[in-house]
């Protein structure tokens, strides 16, 4: 196998398209109103591109774990490990070298950074190998992750008045987003789920749609209720403006859940959906021009 190709497997391995999910390391800065303090974004950008190395760390030991039931499914089945397009010695290698950058980038960038970052890896360690065959727990492993990424972005920069709501919002958001996964994944694989992941055993369309109605109601109302009660915000409360681009943004995921049967790969409807594209975008302008603005 030539050498290039092996660096382009490398690459697919580690997923770049999931590193969208790493952006919100960037929490902190934008809320904190620090995105004009070029040693605080410098920072952030640096802990921005080690979460990426853990995360793809993560990926390759989780492909290495599951590479006999990635091989029984249908889009996973094409995964380089998997598909034998990666050798499993070159795996290895590239995980030894992750590790090393990651966890020497990380102890110089900030201690507290890098102690969020082996907590990160560390409970992912577990979900691969077993948490996430629990039903529910699993999801909530997915969602603690994402508030771990906003507490990495916390311990980059002196925060000042970061407001507490954040993370309960990151919480449900990302508990919207995995059950609106699993959801997907039991409307794709029918019949053959639970053989290509054992969770989903554990769930039913009927209890996942309680679960998604639950958690999108919750999200909306700690969303509405940050917009006017946080601290650091514009006391003219015009931070509640942007509450029609959330509310767009969650009603669109769910119809393309819903009525599209998508959602198995949130970010790739993130990079594919033009509608929740622009709504992000919207919702991102406003927030710029609100915080930095007013």
């Amino acid at each position: 196998m030539k050498l290039g190709q092996i660096f382009i497997n490398i690459i697919k391995t580690m997923r770049p398209k999931q590193w969208a999910k790493n952006m919100v390391v960037f929490a902190a800065l934008v809320f904190d109103r620090q995105l004009t303090h070029l040693t605080s974004v410098w920072h952030t950008f640096l802990g921005f591109v080690l979460f990426c190395l853990i995360s793809s760390l993560v990926y390759f030991i989780n492909d290495l774990e599951d590479v006999n039931s990635d091989r029984q499914h249908p889009e996973k089945k094409n995964r380089p490990i998997a598909s034998g397009q990666l050798p499993v010695g070159v795996a290895y290698i590239v995980i030894a070298l992750l590790l090393v950058v990651s966890v020497i980038g990380s102890v110089l960038l900030s201690p507290q950074f890098a102690l969020v970052g082996l907590a990160y890896f560390l409970m992912n360690l577990a979900y691969t190998f077993w948490l996430k065959h629990i039903a529910l727990l699993d999801v909530l492993i997915i969602a603690a992750g994402f508030v771990l990424r906003v507490a990495a972005g916390v311990m980059l920069i002196h925060v000042e008045r970061f407001s507490p709501w954040l993370y309960v919002v990151t919480t449900l958001l990302a508990l919207y987003l995995g059950f609106g996964k699993r959801r997907a994944e039991l409307a794709l694989l029918a019949g053959t789920a639970t053989s290509h992941r054992k969770v989903l055993a554990g769930y039913t369309v009927p209890l996942l749609d309680q679960l998604i109605t639950v958690v999108s109601s919750t999200t909306i109302v700690a969303y509405s209720l940050y917009t006017f009660s946080a601290p650091n915000l514009p006391e003219n409360h015009t931070m509640m403006l942007t509450i029609p681009f959330a509310l767009y943004g969650i009603f669109r995921y769910m119809y393309l859940i819903h009525v599209k049967n998508h959602g198995g790969s949130p970010e790739e409807m993130l990079f594919k959906d033009r509608p929740l594209q622009l709504a992000i975008l919207l919702w991102g302008l406003a927030v710029i021009i609100i915080f930095y603005l007013f």
